[in-house]
C-alpha cells in the first residue's frame, strides 16, 4: 500500500510513501476527527491511500490572500 499526497487546490503530487508498516499515529492521522478523515483521505481499488494536502505554492497564495480560504479551489 502506497500513500500518495496531492494538493487539494492545484492537484500537484506533493509526495509518496511506499512504507507498508506505518500506522495512523505515525502519520498523524489520529489527530483528525472522523469528518476530517473522510474529507482528506481516500482509498483506491488497489488499496492505496490518497491524502489531500496543500503544496507550498498554494500555502503561500493562501497566506497572501486570506479570502481564498472561502473557495475549495482558487487556481485557474
Amino acid at each position: 500500500m502506497a500513500i500518495h499526497y496531492r494538493c487539494r487546490h492545484c492537484g500537484f503530487d506533493v509526495g509518496k510513501i511506499e512504507e507498508h508498516n506505518l500506522n495512523s499515529e505515525q502519520l498523524g492521522f489520529h489527530q483528525l476527527d472522523s469528518n476530517e478523515r473522510t474529507e482528506m483521505i481516500e482509498y483506491d481499488d488497489d488499496g492505496h491511500m490518497h491524502v489531500k494536502t496543500i503544496c507550498e505554492d498554494c500555502h503561500e497564495a493562501l497566506d497572501r490572500n486570506p479570502q481564498f480560504h472561502e473557495n475549495q479551489t482558487f487556481i485557474q
